[in-house]
């Protein structure tokens, strides 16, 4: 609390520095620099870290500009659109990314120079996709995947699944022993679609381009209906059992941590945030193997999805928020602001951070099966929204896996037409 306040009230002074100013944005060398995001992202604790330690080592201040989450997205394009944009902009990779015109608008950073200290996965999920550096990634960074109770699948004699077959049949044994194969939260919970479309177009970059550029259609790929037969017949055979469509957010820690659901599509990171402490099981219990949803036979990882700082390219303080990344990039400076913060690095010098057990025992099974998010963040008119309302429709019997894969369709299109996007 004292740090929310304490920006705030730097917030605030600020602007009463840039009025006095007459907006000049710097008084005897210092700069002020405009940071602009979601309230909530901007109260991580390892970002006031490194702005707390960026106005200290420099002198130079950060005004921030923060919006409720439901609000952010338009909030933000309203001010995009009057040209009032900050000088660095944070956002994830994702589908809405394409409402601020990223080319017009941001610094390509293909050159800076802590580039090579970016991890491979980071770095990948950072490209525009002419292969450009859109940002810094300066976030908590998750692997996704299937998190699966070993010491139940112990006590039954099963193991983790290394194949679609072996997924199916672990499933079933499951269901026939009274359990709850997959915690599946189809109440507000809309990620878990992704990780199955994922293999889909990381694997197919032409497939993807067809896509976007509205040459093709989900109906016309197979891989498509195949995913959401395999959700339908899961769904019928109880593998997600029997009330998933009451099942929340709130609802899966409580699911697993007392054993009645065996499995859920999440990410690490969740354990050490959301996971209830007081049930029979805890996170020790729990390990990690790929998704599997039909699309790819030896299942899949989500890389992470994170944070980017990008920088207004128009500035008129351009040097000073390049200066402000490269003091973000610094190791000493990032290690400190994730020093205890469970997460998979982001940088190679990362060293403060918690790495989670789950993920590394899986190392292997990862480096072969992790693959860049790719369906939330690169296909135009994506919204995880949309996928979930299609397949509440099947779910209730409103429509069959046909109509839901046109629903999908209907909706992406869309939402690409909505945002200008071109051949749609």
């Amino acid at each position: 609390m004292k740090k929310k306040g304490y920006f705030t009230a730097l917030a605030l002074a600020a602007v009463c520095f840039l009025t006095s100013c007459g907006g000049n944005g710097s008084d005897s060398g210092h700069v002020t620099l405009t940071v602009m995001g979601r309230k909530s992202d901007m109260e991580k604790s390892y970002l006031t870290s490194i702005f707390e330690q960026y106005e200290t080592s420099t002198g130079n201040r950060l005004e921030l500009i923060e919006y409720e989450d439901a609000e952010f997205e338009a909030e933000a394009a309203a001010k995009f659109a009057k040209g009032e944009l900050p000088d660095i902009f944070l956002h994830f990779h994702n589908a809405d990314l394409n409402r601020f015109h990223a080319e017009d608008n941001f610094l390509r950073l293909n050159d800076e120079g802590w580039v090579d200290d970016l991890t491979d996965s980071a770095r990948a999920y950072c490209l525009d996709k002419n292969g450009n550096l859109l940002g810094l990634p300066f976030w908590e960074s998750s692997v996704s995947g299937c998190y699966y109770n070993k010491t139940i699948l112990d006590s039954l004699g099963l193991k983790p699944a290394a194949t679609q077959t072996e997924f199916d049949v672990l499933c079933q044994v499951l269901a026939d022993t009274g359990y709850v194969p997959v915690c599946w939260p189809a109440d507000g919970c809309t990620w878990m679609f992704q990780f199955g479309l994922d293999p889909v177009f990381a694997d197919d970059p032409e497939l993807l381009e067809q896509l976007n550029q509205n040459k093709i259609t989900y109906s016309e790929i197979p891989a498509v209906a195949g995913m959401t037969q395999w959700i339908a017949n899961a769904s019928e055979q109880g593998w997600f059992g029997s009330d998933f469509l009451e099942c929340g957010w709130d609802d899966i820690a409580h699911l697993l941590a007392d054993g009645n659901a065996v499995m859920t599509f999440i990410w690490d990171t969740w354990f050490y945030t959301d996971f209830v402490k007081d049930g029979k099981y805890t996170a020790d219990d729990f390990a990690l193997m790929p998704v599997f949803m039909n699309t790819t036979d030896s299942g899949t990882y989500e890389g992470g999805n994170l944070n980017m700082m990008m920088l207004n390219k128009n500035s008129d303080r351009l040097e000073a928020a390049r200066e402000f990344l490269s003091f973000c990039a610094d190791p000493e400076h990032y290690n400190a602001a994730f020093d205890g913060i469970s997460t998979v690095s982001c940088f190679k010098g990362q060293t403060t951070n918690i790495q989670s057990e789950m993920v590394t025992e899986a190392k292997a099974s990862i480096a072969e099966n992790e693959r860049v998010s790719t369906a939330a963040s690169k296909i135009i008119g994506y919204s995880a929204e949309d996928v979930a309302r299609a397949f509440d429709s099947l779910f209730r019997g409103k429509t069959d896996v046909d109509g839901c894969v046109k629903l999908m369709d209907d909706y992406r299109i869309k939402e690409a037409q909505t945002q200008g996007a071109e051949g749609f």
